[in-house]
């Protein structure tokens, strides 16, 4: 491919609902990783050092291994600091891959999907090659995608911020009186970000009850997830030089599934006046497969309408919410299957990603590759639900309003908030003409808080 051509100038080609691979569990219809999808992770086997891969079907693309092969190229020559040649993807993490820039992603996602093309028979053909450079993803451990040098989570979703601001407020004014003219936002801990898999520790820390003359310390009471999406900065910002809004897409690799589990009762009594800390800095726990936007164009759809209508450096992008379905899975300790007990669209948020990144540089602050965005929990209108028990909100605190209303997760047992042992799974997948292009799963599992040394 010509380092010439621009990325829009292939998307529709690897895109097209009539692709077909070779890899014959990417053509089911049902897999989360078709050839239209080809998401990217970091990923490691049996003892060797971590390399970046991209997912189709039930297998792994080892991209270090094709390139050590020079069937994938880079329009770009990669050199470490001394000059010398540089493998791009013998790394364990995607920050300089992806620092190289867009039309290197969309190079190498267009070579991809020519050699795993039915009608293509370069890696198909090469058994040497095909042995080293596809792993059963059963086979392999993943990592997390990326360097995290930031982490910001948002408060998006107009119903979830009308649930909350209900719930704890006049009703009637549920809504802050900023919230409809910028994206709410408070930044997070990178340092605590987890890849799916990695068991979640119940936080301690002081909670005090209406009624309590001092707080007391110990562990989290009300223990929460929130279903989330994340995005990735892959072309940052200098200092001082915001992101529009209409170009923002232009800086965005691509999205991830995200839990930022929440201690609510630590949180209602920390968070003011300068909002969330202890309470949600303990673990968020993303999906390994990074999907890229360009996988997802087929199905990017116009945002809710807003009004009143945003200020002019927040307006002007096209098509920028994604019709991408969402869903929260809970399996209690000794049950033999998950329960579903919540689904909804990314599609409701009012505020997008692009109106986020617009927002988030707009006094000047630069972003860096690898930087994640949250996008805050994501609920959905109760007009969505799909039957009595499964709800269109993202988080127990409306699942149960607030502990009130405890929810049958199955196996006999019910829940207010989480308990130790719970393993939450968050799924999603936008859905193609006889394929989906999905996300993977995102897991945790809840561990005992460690003992306290405080009695109370």
């Amino acid at each position: 491919m010509s380092a010439t051509i621009e990325p829009g100038d292939v998307v529709s080609q690897t895109t097209r609902a009539d692709l077909k691979s070779w890899v014959e569990s990417a053509n089911d219809g049902k897999t989360d990783f078709p050839i239209q999808n080809l998401p990217f992770g970091v990923f490691s086997t049996g003892g060797n050092s971590p390399r970046v891969g991209v997912a189709i079907g039930d297998w792994i693309v080892d991209l270090a291994a094709l390139e050590a092969a020079r069937v994938i190229t880079i329009p770009y020559a990669a050199v470490d600091d001394d000059g010398n040649p540089k493998s791009v993807f013998r790394q364990k993490r995607l920050n300089d891959f992806v620092s190289m820039g867009r039309l290197v992603w969309s190079s190498i996602r267009s070579q991809l999907s020519s050699l795993l093309s039915a009608d293509v028979a370069t890696l198909r053909a090469d058994a040497g090659l095909r042995a080293r450079a596809m792993v059963k993803q059963a086979d392999a451990q993943m990592h997390l995608p990326f360097e995290i040098p930031g982490y910001t989570d948002f408060y998006s979703s107009r119903e979830h911020a009308t649930n909350v601001g209900s719930m704890f407020r006049d009703p009637r004014n549920a809504l802050m009186p900023n919230w409809l003219e910028i994206p709410i936002g408070y930044n997070g801990r990178a340092s605590s970000v987890v890849v799916s898999g990695t068991p979640v520790r119940r936080p301690n820390g002081q909670r005090k009850g209406p009624n309590d003359a001092r707080p007391t310390y110990g562990p989290c009471c009300k223990l929460d997830i929130e279903l989330e999406t994340g995005f990735f900065v892959g072309i940052g910002n200098a200092l001082g030089s915001p992101i529009d809004a209409k170009a923002a897409d232009e800086h965005i690799f691509g999205m991830v599934l995200l839990n930022d589990w929440s201690a609510r009762d630590i949180q209602q009594w920390e968070y003011q006046p300068l909002g969330p800390f202890n309470s949600k800095g303990f673990a968020t726990t993303i999906s390994p497969w990074v999907v890229t936007l360009d996988a997802l164009s087929p199905f990017r759809v116009e945002q809710p309408t807003q009004d009143p209508q945003p200020l002019a450096y927040l307006r002007g992008a096209h098509r920028a919410g994604v019709d991408l379905e969402l869903e929260v899975r809970l399996k209690p300790q000794h049950a033999d299957v998950a329960k579903t007990i919540a689904r909804t669209n990314f599609k409701h948020m009012y505020w997008s990603m692009a109106q986020q990144l617009a927002h988030h540089t707009s006094g000047g602050c630069n972003t860096r590759v690898g930087d994640l965005m949250g996008s805050g929990t994501i609920s959905g209108p109760e007009s969505d639900a799909v039957s009595g028990d499964i709800g269109t909100f993202g988080s127990f605190l409306e699942l149960t309003w607030n502990g009130q209303k405890p929810l049958d997760v199955g196996n006999g047992e019910v829940r207010s908030f989480i308990e130790d042992g719970d393993e939450l799974t968050l799924l999603g997948w936008c859905q193609g003409d006889g394929y989906r292009i999905g996300f993977g799963s995102c897991v945790g599992q809840i561990l005992p808080a460690l003992p306290s040394t405080e009695s109370q």
